[in-house]
């Protein structure tokens, strides 16, 4: 059988019976080994819902034909084409029923929307899915079962293109399995939103979160107002510390920036559809509104401030007054203005024209409200509607907006402030600190998803600060991985899924956006997709490890920080400094250097806590696996070793 051994041995006590087992201890000792190297060869991300791994491997002909009804068409050209540019084989599109790859549009609600089910045996490749997504997905696999090379863009002669023997059948965990992309404070062209979508498809995320405003650029086309784009898609440039940026004159020249037009956005969403990917605009209101104001001045409740697009200079107090952060300058919209209402009309008016999606977001999140507390028509609005809090009144103008959006056959999401005040009715809320507010979300029995910044924020560094530098906290794909999105007490049907944010403030280009991506995003991934029982740390992180070629094929840039020690230090009673190294993976080695040197695998090895002298400056760290370097070199100043130090009494 494909998916085992059967073995019948006869027991009779003479030589030949002997020899016999003897010969079958060999044959079994070599069969499990084939079997591991088998197992070591399925890497699948994210984990199958079931897996069976069987003995042998399907070698692909030097005919390849595809077998694929017409509603998975597209799925059989991209595989032809593929094929043909990497293997060198013939490959056909064939109607044979004895084809080499063959897709079958089956009925089975057992395998829902997204899922499917696939085999490799001596027969070929075939594959059953009841929609276009499920035999994407099924591609996606086929793909990850293949050699590396399989993503490269020419032939490769010296590979034998096989797959290993499997049974598999998988469906999601959720239906919501996102990641987050901030083109606001950095805008990222047509093509690199699509190159992160391909990207996303490989590893079977579905929802792509589109942030397109803030205070540092307002990035969509609204036809009927605009000066939004104007004005609001273009600032000074600047290229340095996010926070440590001078902030610009008025009349200096505004040369960074972009925006997508209408025709263009089209396109995303018509692109995304082939990738199996919903688009989920935000415009994010009433704060974070400052390349809005800057184009309408006359929204806020400052409206002769002279307003520009924020170039990354900081003008939020985040230690704030009584627990909430100030605006020195009021970057929020006036709930209190009718005008207000009518531009948030016209704009989700246009966008629920370009975006099919049920939802849109309406950020909602970090409302500094000491400018509404100081405007005597915010006052009269509370008077007006028995507002009593501010947060009432943010609560107030979330209300207004839902129905802004429901008019135009839409849904409303937002951050989880949008809680603060009471919950608009429908309203469908992203819980991003932490996880407590989508909890109370859920028990309020409204849709949910986990995005909290404890383990799902992509733009935390993600291994050793000095090398990476420090933003505003890190994050370990250990952590990550470690995420169950369902907190205790809450019924699992109102939490839609999971999802992974990358802010670009700290990002600069498509490379840096990648590099903080991946492969953090392939555990969001396995934690979104994969059933909770299936989660396994060390064994996915052998699979990122060996995905770690798949992104070297496509040129995909990618951070190696699993490979960083984790480094902390303490203070004895006497004073004495010590330094401790952790491995977030299994299998490392560190090598360091106390004295300037570099270090390499003839330095000091680390096996106990390094007592770190006075004279010490740095101390260098290299990590070994299998005797050989990998990850980056480490070079962590004292000062640095002294600031992360805890005492011990």
């Amino acid at each position: 059988m494909w998916s085992g051994f059967l073995f019948s041995v006869p027991l009779r006590n003479d030589k030949t019976s002997t020899m016999s087992i003897k010969k079958l201890g060999i044959f079994l000792i070599a069969a499990l080994a084939t079997c591991s190297i088998q197992a070591q060869q399925v890497q699948l991300i994210p984990e199958p819902s079931s897996l069976q791994i069987g003995k042998g491997y399907f070698i692909l002909p030097n005919q390849i034909s595809i077998q694929i009804p017409s509603a998975f068409e597209s799925i059989g050209n991209e595989m032809s084409a593929r094929f043909k540019t990497v293997t060198g084989k013939n490959v056909i599109l064939s109607n044979q029923k004895n084809a080499t790859i063959r897709f079958e549009q089956i009925q089975d609600p057992t395998l829902g929307k997204e899922g499917y089910q696939l085999t490799v045996n001596e027969k070929g490749i075939q594959v059953k899915a009841q929609t276009y997504a499920g035999a994407l997905y099924a591609w996606q696999s086929i793909l990850q079962l293949c050699p590396p090379a399989i993503y490269s863009k020419q032939v490769q002669q010296k590979i034998t293109w096989r797959l290993p023997f499997v049974q598999i059948t998988d469906t999601p965990r959720f239906e919501w399995r996102g990641f987050m992309m901030d083109v606001s404070r950095h805008f990222f062209t047509v093509a690199e939103v699509k190159k992160m979508m391909d990207e996303m498809a490989m590893y079977k995320l579905n929802r792509l979160h589109f942030h397109l405003t803030d205070d540092q650029g307002w990035r969509i086309e609204i036809k009927a107002l605009p000066k939004l784009t104007q004005v609001g898609a273009w600032r000074p440039n600047r290229i340095g510390k996010w926070h440590n940026i001078t902030k610009p004159a008025s009349e200096e020249p505004k040369t960074y920036g972009g925006f997508y037009t209408q025709e263009e956005i089209k396109d995303l969403v018509t692109y995304a559809k082939t990738k199996n990917i919903e688009i989920m605009p935000e415009i994010d209101v009433p704060g974070h509104s400052m390349a809005f104001l800057a184009a309408y001045p006359f929204l806020s409740t400052t409206p002769n401030y002279p307003y520009q697009v924020n170039a990354g200079d900081d003008f939020i107090d985040w230690s704030g007054l009584n627990g909430h952060i100030t605006a020195r300058i009021d970057n929020n919209l006036d709930p209190s203005k009718k005008e207000v209402y009518d531009y948030l009309d016209i704009i989700f008016g246009e966008l629920a024209t370009l975006f099919p999606f049920e939802y849109m977001h309406m950020g909602g999140d970090e409302t500094a409200k000491n400018n509404w507390a100081k405007s005597d028509d915010i006052k009269a609005l509370m008077q007006r509607e028995n507002l009593k809090t501010q947060d009432e009144v943010q609560s107030y103008f979330v209300r207004r907006v839902e129905k802004i959006m429901q008019s135009k056959g839409k849904k409303l999401m937002g951050w989880d402030e949008i809680l603060e005040g009471g919950l608009a009715p429908e309203a469908a809320v992203m819980s991003w600190r932490g996880v407590k507010g989508g909890a109370e979300a859920a028990k309020q029995k409204h849709p949910v998803v986990m995005s909290p910044s404890t383990h799902n924020y992509l733009d935390y560094y993600q291994g050793e600060a000095t090398a990476e530098g420090a933003v505003y906290a890190g994050l370990r794909m250990k952590k990550t991985y470690s995420f169950e999105p369902v907190p205790d007490g809450v019924e699992e049907k109102y939490i839609l899924g999971n999802q992974g944010n990358l802010w670009s403030e700290q990002l600069q280009n498509i490379r840096s956006l990648e590099y903080m991506a991946w492969p953090r995003l392939m555990a969001i991934a396995e934690v979104a997709w994969s059933p909770k029982k299936n989660k396994d740390w060390e064994r996915f992180s052998k699979k990122v490890e060996s995905h770690f070629a798949i992104l070297d094929t496509l040129q995909i840039k990618y951070a190696k920080s699993i490979y960083d020690p984790i480094v902390t230090t303490t203070l004895n009673t006497k004073g004495e400094l010590y330094a401790h190294m952790e491995g977030e993976v299994n299998g490392l080695d560190f090598y360091y250097t106390i004295d300037e040197s570099m270090p390499d695998s003839y330095s000091h090895h680390f096996n106990g806590p390094i007592l770190i002298p006075e004279d010490v400056t740095i101390l260098r760290i290299m990590s070994y696996q299998n005797g050989k370097p990998v990850g980056k070199l480490l070079n962590i100043p004292i000062a640095a070793l002294k600031q992360r130090a805890v005492k011990v009494l």
